[in-house]
């Protein structure tokens, strides 16, 4: 299948009135983001011996994407390049090496990865580390703007620069491909990236990863696919040493395993002459290598196997694999790959429907995909409830229908108006796509031998292709595609089955009863909705101070946000705020908010169950969403202006005619419980689970339920929580779009503005929100993963609300730099963390309470000390010392840039001015963002950690396996490097 790109939210916004300091970036001409469809300049004249060859088509008839310009260098490197302007000023970089974990020997494993860590240290050229200071200085954010993957066939390099100039794009260009060429790989780089990569395995070990390296191994068995994770192992790492990565390195890493692409705001020949310039004197290190036999399924090995793994939930692996074959990306090739998609879409519909209806299993799904260059295959994945076996004979029994009863005519139509109505959407939205993405889907189609064509082409090519998807054709893709030489399953289980692999293995040979369940067509229309009421009356207008929106209110109390704009053409985005959210329980209280996500949304509307809206909303842009922000819960969508109306209706129905179907909150309650033994399986699952709760003093709106008020949840509840609070309290509008040719008033008017008039919500005592309190030891959390793993945090209450947004910015710029600092000392330097995270968290919608300052990582146990250690010692540098101005630039300017594309799309907006109509600080503080963070300085921050990081409201916390001691982990870390260390005092445990 040729890729076209995929939507975005990053557009070119004409959204500022000119007195904003952002007005020259965001008024740039509309011509500037128009990317598609046209032909870029050749770079056959301007980039010496560079061929302009179209090297991606060779072969194919899919139709060419012209915006893109192609050429291969003398020594074999290939190009693409093509100019885009979103955001505006930004430049997209991506080398793509043709090495993954599959072409690395048993003792090599992990070695591509390993490579990749080095690369990114810095090149033979710049001193260690360097590189990143260097594009920190251009606006880059580390890990975001500039990173790498290992994949098992291909290594990216990726840097996206904002703010681009001639000096600073040569200068890029030279510093990536040093590091690519000619990575600085010494013993002391490869000691200290191994423990980067070394703590990287660490924290991703558990039960989860066992249970998927066991998995792969049996499905992919006789293939390199089944025992090559990119990882790597510990014993291949610790015996990496210099000469073996350098060895890995000039194997593979040679100019015709290399394409380089390049997307962005300027000019396509530019780029060409520049990749030319430092790629174009590579030269190979000694002869090609041949390319790795990745292998072929094994019809020989075994079929069936349990895997035992405590604690976990009860799961199914069905695979039908098929060697990988190597196959041209044309038009026919393309109709294949739809039509699998389209069969695939069949069954997963029908799996679903039996699973809201209450089956057999919690969730089932197919999908068929051709992975790593090895294999195709078909993956059924089942989520059982209580027995494993009528779950598998359920989904067994549905494909089995599939391969024997073609689906109805209807059937198809309604999946292929659902892909259909995507690649429109992706067409109307081209103009907006950002180059970041764009150079990503270019990378994905050469590591898979597939073309890219213009959304244009893309949607003319299905049209073509949806014609020839007729009953009996889809019948005969599903034979294909459900049928294999090869059939494995793997249960997961947390208790051995009686009968072990025999048992999985007979239930598999049973022949599967056919199941035709199929979705039934209903006839529903939006006439069908209870009437809102009359359509309202407009009390005010007013244009909001300094943004091209309006702001109307409704004699029902209901106010609107409106801007209309061309940034985002046909598309429509809303947003819909309505209640108190967080601040509608008080801190103390027994609440449900955990049960909004899924089940309120699911639950239905007026005569209509899921299924119902489902295929009433069929092939239409029409959504809704579900979140609950702190002073408001949030019904959202994306639309098109052709369907607004109804998706109005839609939204607004959810509020006047709520439907509480119980199946909904029945099925959400037995997923809760079916993954509740997951939550401390890991120091990262005990994070996610308890780290809100515990920040705020256990606040009971952030705290996670127990399994006693997970069992207790009945729909009788569920209703008696959620249905005042989708009838009360204020609402607020947001509609930022393309409302050029229709009535957006009058469409308000009938829907949110013929609301009755919503009665307050009750005070809830909710509008403070606790800190944890200050502990001199760190309290202690357990887990019960890995003896190795481990985490750490420690943080600072700061502030919150609209009052004092400049100092919201100045703590966004002060974590920043002390992430930098962590980052150096804790990975860069010692190896002892992965990923050190530190985050500055500034509410809005409490005054004067919610904020903190957290600095944290995942780490073995043996690290805790130096953790708390590093993080002391910053903490008071920061305090006693002003930072340098290098150092102050070098973190303010990437979230300048990080603010600055951001601000060249409407969701940006919509969330910076969310509340906007009823409090003006709200937009006065979302216009003075980039102010803010230019004006931060040395003695901001200083003052900032003088202000907060006082060790007298410190909060910590340790995160170690269960039966470990902080007096345990100190003697570790004692032992480790060679000293002694006095007992920690015991500490407070959760």
């Amino acid at each position: 299948m040729s890729y076209s790109p995929a939507s975005t939210t990053l557009s070119l916004f004409r959204f500022l009135l000119p007195a904003c300091a952002a007005t020259a970036l965001l008024l740039a001409p509309p011509a500037a983001a128009q990317t598609g469809g046209t032909s870029a300049p050749s770079a056959k004249t301007t980039a010496g011996t560079a061929k302009a060859d179209d090297w991606l088509y060779v072969g194919s008839d899919i139709p060419r994407d012209t915006a893109w310009t192609f050429g291969v260098l003398p020594n074999g490197v290939r190009y693409a390049v093509r100019n885009n302007g979103v955001p505006p000023g930004q430049v997209s970089i991506r080398v793509r090496m043709d090495v993954g974990s599959l072409f690395e020997t048993e003792k090599e494993r992990g070695f591509a990865h390993l490579l990749e860590h080095l690369t990114f240290r810095g090149s033979e050229h710049i001193p260690d580390g360097e590189a990143k200071r260097i594009w920190q200085r251009f606006g880059v954010t580390f890990g975001s703007d500039s990173n790498a993957q290992t994949t098992p066939t291909q290594t990216v390099y990726q840097l996206d620069l904002p703010s681009i100039t001639p000096a600073n794009l040569d200068e890029s260009m030279k510093l990536l491909a040093g590091m690519v060429r000619e990575p600085r790989i010494s013993d002391a780089a490869v000691t200290a990236e191994r423990g980067v990569v070394m703590s990287e395995l660490r924290e991703s070990d558990g039960p989860q990863k066992r249970i998927s390296d066991a998995t792969s191994a049996h499905l992919f068995a006789g293939q390199l696919l089944g025992d090559r994770s990119p990882i790597g192992t510990v014993e291949s790492l610790g015996a990496a040493r210099a000469d073996t990565v350098t060895a890995f390195h000039d194997r593979w890493y040679r100019p015709d395993r290399a394409v380089v692409v390049i997307v962005g705001d300027g000019d396509p020949a530019e780029f060409a002459r520049l990749i030319e310039k430092y790629y174009g004197d590579w030269r190979a290190s000694g002869p090609n290598p041949a390319q790795p036999d990745f292998g072929k399924p094994n019809p020989k090995a075994p079929v069936a196997r349990a895997i035992v793994e405590a604690n976990q939930p009860v799961a199914l692996s069905l695979a039908m694999v098929r060697p990988w074959k190597k196959r041209i990306d044309t038009v026919e090739n393309t109709r294949r790959l739809y039509m699998e998609f389209l069969a695939q879409a069949l069954v997963n519909r029908r799996l679903e429907n039996r699973a809201r209806a209450g089956g057999s299993y919690l969730v089932a799904t197919v999908e068929q995909e051709y992975v790593s260059r090895s294999v195709d295959v078909t993956m059924a994945q089942i989520v059982p409830l209580g027995d494993w076996k009528p779950a598998l004979a359920d989904v067994r029994g549905v494909i089995a229908d599939a391969m024997k009863t073609p689906p109805s005519q209807a059937d198809i139509d309604r999946e292929a108006n659902e892909i259909e109505a995507f690649l429109r959407k992706e067409l109307e939205n081209a103009r907006n796509e950002p180059g970041a993405r764009l150079a990503d889907d270019m990378v994905r189609a050469v590591d898979i031998g597939e073309t890219v064509t213009s959304p244009q082409g893309q949607v003319d090519m299905f049209r073509s292709i949806r014609a020839a998807a007729t009953p009996q054709a889809m019948l005969e893709i599903s034979r294909a595609i459900f049928s294999a030489p090869v059939t494995r399953v793997v249960l997961t289980t947390p208790t051995a089955i009686d009968g072990g692999d025999g048992a999985l293995l007979a239930a598999l040979a049973a022949p599967a009863l056919v199941r035709d369940d199929r979705l039934a067509a209903i006839k529903a229309d939006f006439s069908q909705l209870p009437a809102i009421g009359a359509p309202g009356t407009i009390a005010s207008t007013t244009l909001v101070p300094g943004l091209r929106a309006e702001r109307i209110e409704f004699a029902n109390g209901v106010t609107a946000l409106v801007s209309n704009n061309k940034v985002e053409p046909g598309k429509v985005r809303v947003n819909v705020r309505f209640g108190t959210g967080n601040r509608s329980v008080a801190a103390d209280a027994p609440n449900l908010l955990w049960t909004g996500d899924y089940a309120l949304i699911a639950s239905g509307i007026g005569p209509w169950g899921q299924n119902e809206i489902d295929q009433l909303t069929n092939g239409r842009q029409i959504q809704m969403n579900f979140a609950i922000d702190d002073d408001a819960f949030e019904l959202s969508a994306e639309s098109k202006p052709a369907d607004l109306a109804d998706q109005m209706k839609l939204l607004a129905g959810k509020l006047a005619s709520p439907r509480w179907d119980t199946a909904p909150v029945d099925r959400l309650r037995v997923g809760f419980l079916t993954g509740y033994d997951l939550n401390d399986a890991t120091p990262n699952a005990v994070l996610d689970r308890n780290l809100r709760g515990w920040l705020s003093g256990n606040d009971a709106r952030w705290s996670a339920p127990d399994k006693a008020e997970i069992e207790a949840l009945t729909p009788a509840k569920f209703r008696a929580f959620w249905e005042p609070r989708l009838a009360s309290g204020p609402i607020e509008v947001q509609l930022f779009g393309d409302m050029a040719s229709i009535d957006y008033r009058k469409i308000l008017a009938e829907t949110f503005g013929a609301l009755s008039p919503r009665a307050p919500l009750a005070p809830a005592g909710g509008q403070k929100v606790a800190f944890a309190k200050h502990v001199t030891v760190p309290e202690v959390a357990y887990h019960r993963g890995e003896q190795g793993q481990a985490a750490a945090m420690t943080a600072w209450p700061t502030s919150g609300g609209l009052a004092s947004p400049r100092d919201a910015r100045g703590l966004e710029v002060l974590a920043a730099i002390f992430n930098d600092r962590l980052f150096d000392r804790l990975r860069a330097e010692q190896g002892a963390s992965y990923g050190p995270v530190v985050d500055s968290h500034w509410p809005t919608g409490f005054d004067n309470s919610g904020g903190y300052l957290l600095v944290g990582s995942l780490l073995a146990p043996k690290d805790i000390d130096r953790f708390y250690g590093i993080a002391k010692d910053i903490a008071a540098d920061l305090v006693a010392n002003p930072v340098s101005a290098d150092e102050l630039a070098r973190n303010a300017g990437p979230i300048r840039e990080q603010v600055a594309r951001a601000s060249t799309g409407n969701v940006y907006w919509m969330f910076l001015l969310e509340g906007a109509t009823r409090d003006p600080r709200v937009a006065a503080a979302a216009l003075s963002i980039q102010d803010d963070i230019a004006a931060v300085t040395a003695a901001d921050i200083q003052r900032l950690a003088k202000l907060y990081l006082t060790p007298a409201r410190q909060w910590s916390l340790a995160i170690l396996p269960k039966g470990m001691t902080l007096a345990d982990a100190s003697a570790a870390g004692a032992a480790a490097a060679g000293g002694s260390q006095a007992s920690a005092p015991v500490a407070a445990s959760r």
